[in-house]
């Protein structure tokens, strides 16, 4: 029995989908204007965990996840730039090639990462679905929830009762801790874009320049002027596009909660007047060396800066596993190496394994249960350790890990029943350095040793002797 932690409630609750045997979720995918970090990737996991845990226990899941191409402007209050404009300036390239390209870079990082993306129409951008967000601000505005100011188009808080239902925060008490107000023309602090214009008063948000002769790259028709859609608006006609109202699952970081998603869940039941997802899960910050992520203290990693660092992605995925996806996680170098250390003993000790065995049925309900509990990782990994610890056969610990790396998704199958084969060059090294420790050659065995090592494989002293594995 699955129970997951409902932002929305504030407890834990078993999970009951609205269809049996079937799961519609949908979540919060990147903004692409750069490359994903260590801290996105965290919620990325998470959720692919959960999809294929309900995967693995016979769920039809169906996930929207969004791209947002569009709208996302530099301060989440509606105010600054877009931050796909900015991205182009930056690099001198069109906000579509910008679009395009980390939005491919998103995918092949996602693919090393192990996560199953879903494909199109479910991988969906924003830009994609202009006359749906249209669509859901005329019913706004048709049924008194918006109103126009100079820069656009504005979703009323006030008129929606329950407001800030998912942070808990009552609306004059978002009012007090909200930033000094840009916008004198919004009715309540809260209010949020639903719509913006390309030009106000002459200005574009493409530039702080006076520029109204320049055109929008990305701008649109709509009734109430050219622009563009806010933020929000996208995840509440994408998620009513491809899922209904209500769905099941709604993911994101608790970054979300306090502001897009309180947004999400007015706009959406205000527009179609029934509950928009009856669970919300989000997954907490990542910090490094105990510190906020942040560009300006240069703590901010991709998968490709820790590539040169010597890291694969698939110790990232495991190092996520550590830590129950609410809990702030730490991450350090050090801890990171602890993972990639792990992973190389989970795939060595895999090699031993067979595959034609059973799948221990004690074991498998272990795991689960360990996930079924609010996706409790790190005590599902202690399974998966006692399972290789066990005596039970090398034939069924196969099978099992195998059944388990389903969920977890670090490849064993490419190492399962596979043993190693010591290169004929490799083994000359390791008999050249037992003689010279036989001889108490320690210097020569050493330097033995290191040659062996940047070869690609790690020398380990066993009671049996020397025992030689590949370092992947």
């Amino acid at each position: 029995m699955l129970k997951l932690f409902n932002t929305l409630s504030k407890q834990l609750e078993e999970f009951k989908p609205l269809e049996a045997g079937k799961v519609s979720m949908y979540t919060c995918g990147p903004t692409v204007y750069w490359n994903a970090h260590i801290g996105n990737f965290r919620a990325y996991v998470f959720e692919d965990v959960l999809v294929r845990l309900l995967d693995f226990e016979g769920f039809e899941v169906k996930r929207v996840l969004n791209i947002t191409d569009v709208g996302h402007l530099t301060d989440d209050a509606d105010e600054g730039e877009d931050k796909m404009v900015k991205a182009a300036r930056r690099e001198g390239k069109t906000v579509w090639d910008i679009a395009d390209l980390y939005l491919k870079k998103f995918v092949e990082d996602s693919s090393k990462l192990n996560i199953r993306l879903p494909e199109k129409p479910y991988l969906c951008r924003a830009t994609d679905h202009i006359e749906q967000q249209i669509e859901l601000i005329k019913i706004l505005m048709d049924k008194g929830f918006g109103y126009k100011t100079s820069d656009g188009i504005y979703f009323d808080t006030s008129k929606f009762q329950d407001y800030g239902k998912l942070s808990g925060q009552k609306s004059e008490d978002k009012e007090e801790g909200a930033r000094v107000e840009a916008n004198p023309e919004k009715r309540n602090k809260t209010d949020f874009a639903l719509w913006k214009f390309s030009y106000q008063n002459g200005r574009s948000f493409d530039s702080a320049q006076d520029d109204s002769s320049k055109k929008r790259q990305m701008e649109w028709k709509s009734p109430w002027g050219v622009g563009f859609p806010g933020w929000h608006a996208e995840c509440s006609a994408m998620a009513h596009e491809y899922l209904g109202q209500p769905f099941d699952i709604h993911c994101g970081g608790v970054d979300h909660i306090a502001v897009h998603h309180e947004n999400e869940i007015a706009q959406s039941e205000a527009a179609y007047g029934t509950k928009m997802a009856n669970y919300w899960l989000h997954n907490e910050f990542l910090t490094v060396d105990g510190q906020k992520m942040s560009k300006s203290i240069g703590n901010v990693y991709t998968l490709d800066e820790l590539a040169e660092k010597g890291f694969e992605p698939l110790s990232l995925r495991l190092f996520y596993f550590g830590a129950n996806y609410r809990q702030i996680q730490n991450f350090t170098f050090e801890a990171l190496q602890a993972s990639q250390n792990a992973l190389h003993k989970l795939r060595n000790i895999a090699r031993e394994l067979e595959v034609d065995g059973t799948v221990l049925a004690d074991v498998e309900a272990d795991f689960l249960a360990a996930l079924n509990d609010d996706l409790n990782t790190p005590k599902a990994l202690a399974v998966v350790w006692k399972l290789l610890d066990s005596e039970n056969s090398t034939q069924d610990k196969g099978a099992t890990l195998l059944a388990l790396d389903r969920v977890l998704a670090l490849s064993l199958d490419g190492y399962v029943g596979k043993r190693v084969v010591v290169p004929d060059e490799i083994q000359a090294l390791m008999d050249k350095r037992m003689q010279a420790r036989e001889e108490k050659n320690w210097l020569d065995s050493d330097k033995l040793r290191a040659e062996i090592e940047s070869r690609g494989w790690t020398i380990e002293d066993t009671k049996e002797g020397q025992r030689a594995v590949p370092k992947h």
